[in-house]
């Protein structure tokens, strides 16, 4: 059977109240769709948390002061809802579902892509990392991890039929790549602290074997639809 596609929707944050109502950080720009009475969610938590590989059905999502509150079946008090702090919740995609936005794609479409820049090929989209302000293209580079802020101007092209992005940075974005190492100091003799020329890159590759999928994901510096657009 073809793999499963899921999407990153939203975080547990804290309980609200005494009767298992729990605060949500959404990850979807279309909440009245993806959090309707009976949806049921796949959770991502610590394998030691008695919900590892439960799902919860919602039976209501309420908004408070500007902020969603859920509602679960079988989460009845607060002592069960601190339980579930920090849970990321995940749905099954529909395969047949598509993006009606401009300009957005799904996380997991951009992952892989291999990117390109002054008509030559770079590296590849390992993943997309959500930030406040925009999401982040992580790319491989020849063995380094460099962060590229994914709006227009930056990434004015994605071609998914061809498999690849075009990016054009500013001026010192990525530069500091090709830079040459700097000589040592003549005033170092002392050259005991080899640690002081590790390599400080790293972060987890995009893995398709659990559910690290997000939804769309825009080329715009505004908030990621959690089911992460970007």
């Amino acid at each position: 059977m073809p793999a499963r596609t899921q999407l990153r929707v939203g975080r547990l944050t804290r309980a609200h109240g005494l009767k298992g109502a729990i605060k949500v950080e959404l990850y979807t720009d279309d909440p009245e769709r993806r959090f309707t009475p009976g949806a049921r969610f796949v959770l991502q938590v610590p394998t030691s948390s008695k919900w590892h590989g439960k799902t919860l059905e919602l039976l209501e999502l309420r908004v408070y002061n500007g902020t969603p509150v859920a509602f679960f079946a079988g989460v009845t008090d607060r002592t069960e809802a601190e339980s579930l702090v920090k849970a990321v919740l995940w749905i099954d995609q529909d395969p047949t579902e598509v993006s009606t936005e401009p300009d957005a794609w799904y996380v997991h479409q951009l992952a892989g892509l291999e990117v390109w820049r002054d008509g030559a090929r770079i590296g590849r989209v390992v993943r997309v990392d959500p930030m406040p302000a925009q999401d982040m293209l992580i790319i491989d580079i020849d063995g380094t991890e460099a962060m590229v802020p994914f709006v227009k101007a930056i990434v004015p092209e994605v071609d998914l039929r061809a498999g690849r992005i075009v990016i054009t940075p500013p001026p010192g974005l990525l530069e500091e790549l090709d830079a040459p190492d700097d000589e040592p100091e003549a005033a170092h003799a002392d050259e005991t602290d080899a640690s002081a020329t590790a390599d400080a890159s790293g972060g987890d590759a995009f893995v398709d074997a659990e559910p690290t999928q997000a939804e769309p994901t825009q080329a715009e510096p505004t908030q990621a639809d959690g089911d992460d657009r970007a």
